[in-house]
């Protein structure tokens, strides 16, 4: 049996709001990953957030958090959708936690060398 967990996708942002294109970029990608998601019965897209970062509030990202039910390859679903589809792929941080408990993100993958950490 495989336990829940949240995994949330993250793109760096140059503003609060974002451009057009960031709004462009979040519902893109939420749609893919919900078709992805659902068609392997994966999990689902739980929704989003714009804006500052928690940790920094200089800093600006846009979150789309999903619920999967096999991390590992949910991980490898996303990675994979948003590579094939072109949505920003060289751009993201992907991180996961073991859903309904209160605790931190983890980072699972980031596009850039040197990222070990990861907040909201």
């Amino acid at each position: 049996m495989t336990e829940k967990h949240w995994l949330v996708v993250q793109y760096p942002l140059k503003s609060a709001k974002g451009s057009k294109r960031d709004q462009w970029l979040k519902e893109k990608v939420m749609e893919y990953l919900e078709a992805a998601l659902t068609q392997h019965d994966l999990g689902e897209v739980d929704g989003c957030d714009l804006g500052s970062s928690v940790a920094d509030p200089n800093k600006f990202v846009l979150n789309i958090f999903c619920v999967v039910t096999d991390e590992d390859r949910g991980i490898a679903m996303v990675k994979k959708v948003l590579r094939e589809s072109r949505l920003d792929y060289t751009r993201i941080n992907i991180a996961t936690m073991p859903y309904g408990t209160e605790g931190s993100y983890t980072l699972k993958y980031a596009s850039k060398k040197g990222i070990t950490e990861f907040s909201l």
